[in-house]
């Protein structure tokens, strides 16, 4: 497995419960890390906590290229590459079919597959003169097995997956490696907003979603883990 010591990573979505315990790992590692976020105060913290500098901490509206365009110039004007880009970006809206806005679908689909593209495109071509890097995506289950009152989310995901597929077939003759992780239920703010009945206490730990992210981000020289599936015990889709 390959060491991320000294290896220039970008934390997207770094506030949510997911991305900061990632952030922890990471920098306890020995990564160099920068982290965005929408959400300044939070990142700041989390900056505070894992002792990261204050130039590596930018406000980002994934859903707002500008935005995403601005940062990534930043970043890579303090570092010639991205080695590692983890999008931990996104957000949830389940609900069935009938009560589903328009503005809920847009919403979600600018969010988690608009917002995916911006930063790939803007990450992607420093990467491809390098010819090498690591991109990682968190379609979560429903962007392989969709669940009633997701149709917005999964469309979201499935087209993430879809996305990243024809990418791969772009840069196969690179060493970027591209993974999706399909993360079941999690114990994060994600479901803070949805108004669905969960067992939390039978949830994936955040930490524990984490420490297969932090895994992910060693992947051999050699190989390339193309997905990985971690589901709780009581939510086996597949």
């Amino acid at each position: 497995m390959q060491s991320v010591k000294g290896k220039i990573v970008l934390v997207a979505g770094a506030t949510g419960g997911i991305g900061a315990q990632t952030v922890k790992l990471l920098v306890s590692s020995g990564a160099i890390v920068y982290i965005t976020g929408r959400n300044l105060a939070k990142l700041n913290q989390l900056a505070e906590a894992c002792r990261i500098s204050s130039d590596h901490v930018f406000q980002m509206d994934i859903a707002d290229e500008v935005s995403v365009n601005r940062v990534i110039d930043n970043i890579l004007a303090q570092s010639p590459v991205i080695d590692i880009l983890v999008n931990a970006t996104g957000i949830g809206i389940i609900k069935p079919m009938e009560s589903l806005s328009s503005d809920d679908f847009q919403k979600t689909i600018q969010t988690n597959l608009m917002g995916a593209f911006y930063l790939v495109k803007a990450v992607l071509p420093s990467m491809k003169i390098q010819k090498k890097g690591l991109i990682i995506n968190i379609p979560g289950i429903l962007g392989k097995v969709p669940m009633a009152g997701a149709a917005a989310y999964s469309a979201s995901k499935y087209g993430l997956v879809g996305m990243m597929q024809s990418i791969r077939e772009e840069i196969k003759r690179t060493e970027i490696r591209i993974t999706n992780l399909f993360l079941g239920g999690v114990d994060s703010p994600f479901w803070d907003t949805i108004d669905l009945r969960v067992q939390k206490e039978k949830m994936i730990q955040a930490e524990e979603a984490a420490k297969a992210i932090w895994f992910l981000c060693q992947q051999p020289v050699s190989g390339v883990v193309s997905e990985m599936v971690l589901q709780p015990f009581n939510h086996q889709a597949i």
